[in-house]
């Protein structure tokens, strides 16, 4: 789906995605040399994850053209490990292709206590407002676009807003999120690796990492990070993704504890 960043045209865009449609495309404009050069790789990436969608009704190897920039891009390995003084639990979610369905399907499952969650979902600049006020509608829990130093807070899922990276952070006991700019990290901004790192650092062994549909290796090397650090991490089965992509990967490289189909995985993040 090829849209204008309209609030009109995020509404269509989305009910396109709920009738089968696998990603959307912003309809790109004039702009720099760097800016052409990204929406080119996006579009391209895009067209090539279509090609390997499973595609469904109601209710899927990605050539190199440029190397891949790692999270070190945004936010360099940190010296030490996280700080470990308070027990809140906090859940990290990244998706890419097919992950607006499987996001819905995952946070209406969860009870209004549930944890807070902080989430990276591919999705251009504009969209994920319109994305995420539609899942606030369905869902028990609150969900809503992240901004800049919002807490993150039990019963409350924030999602990062297209065109910029999201970073868990954390001051004393409380837990809050910052906005970031920088390159494309993994061919991708937001960038789950970002995430994942950040919440390495500053969550440790009290986070739950996990990560669902999507094409490439976006989320791969951060759930690593995540596992290392001691948090418990689970990864969508190959049979109710859209894509195994990003799952795939980050089983491969062994930052993975499980693997669940997508009905399971609320349950096990509040078990």
């Amino acid at each position: 789906m090829c849209s204008s960043l309209t609030g009109k045209g995020s509404e269509s865009a989305l009910k396109a995605m709920e009738y089968g449609a696998v990603e959307i495309i912003a309809k790109p404009r004039l702009g720099t040399k760097q800016f052409l050069e990204e929406a080119r790789m996006l579009i391209c990436d895009t067209v090539k994850a279509a090609a390997q969608a499973r595609v469904r009704s109601l209710s899927r190897n990605s050539l190199k053209h440029e190397p891949k920039l790692t999270a070190d891009a945004v936010l360099p390995k940190p010296g030490s490990r996280a700080m470990l003084q308070t027990t809140e639990k906090i859940v990290v979610a990244g998706a890419s292709t097919g992950g607006t369905e499987a996001l819905r399907v995952f946070l209406e499952a969860l009870p209004v206590d549930a944890p807070g969650l902080v989430i990276v979902q591919h999705m251009p600049e504009h969209f994920t407002a319109a994305f995420s006020r539609r899942l606030d509608g369905l869902c028990r829990i609150t969900v809503k676009e992240a901004a800049d130093g919002d807490s993150v807070i039990r019963g409350r899922a924030l999602i990062g807003p297209g065109n910029r990276h999201l970073m868990l952070k954390r001051s004393g006991a409380r837990y809050y999120v910052e906005l970031k700019d920088g390159p494309l990290v993994s061919r991708h901004r937001p960038s789950v690796d970002v995430l994942f790192r950040s919440a390495a650092r500053y969550a440790g062994k009290n986070c739950i990492g996990v990560i669902m549909t999507g094409m490439g290796d976006d989320g791969a090397r951060g759930m690593l990070e995540l596992r290392e650090a001691g948090a418990r991490t689970v990864a969508q089965d190959e049979a109710s993704c859209v894509v195994f992509g990003m799952p795939k990967e980050a089983i491969k490289l062994g930052g993975v504890d499980k693997v669940l189909p997508l009905s399971k995985i609320a349950q096990e993040i509040y078990r």
